[in-house]
């Protein structure tokens, strides 16, 4: 069965074209250690809310966008060898993150549904 990893930060909005070009760069290696699909999510509509919500779980602020991306992989073992691999790879210490990755949200998940 698939395995996801999923990711959520602030980026400031002025840097969307930065942000594309970081989420092409890394879907390359990505791709190249095994992930079978990487998506980005610019976002458009992230409402606040009265307790918690997207922007308060990466302390976006006003001049930020919150961005959800995931990665697919082909099973969860593949997933744990790509991740080191992708570490390992140095092609990943020239790709210049344009947000701030301490404010980064990201975790592995098995999927449970899908329609």
């Amino acid at each position: 069965m698939a395995y996801v990893d999923g990711m959520l930060c602030a980026v400031p909005s002025d840097k969307r074209a930065e942000y594309l070009e970081f989420a092409r760069a890394t879907a390359v290696v990505f791709k190249s250690h095994g992930a079978t699909k990487c998506v980005d999510n610019w976002g458009d509509d992230v409402p606040a809310g009265k307790v918690t919500d997207l922007n308060r779980a990466v302390q976006a602020t006003e001049s930020e966008t919150v961005v959800f991306s995931w990665v697919t992989w082909p099973d969860k073992a593949t997933r744990d060898a790509g991740w080191q691999s992708v570490i390992a790879d140095p092609r990943m210490g020239e790709i210049k993150m344009p947000f701030d990755g301490k404010r980064m949200i990201y975790g592995g998940f098995e999927p449970l549904y899908e329609a």
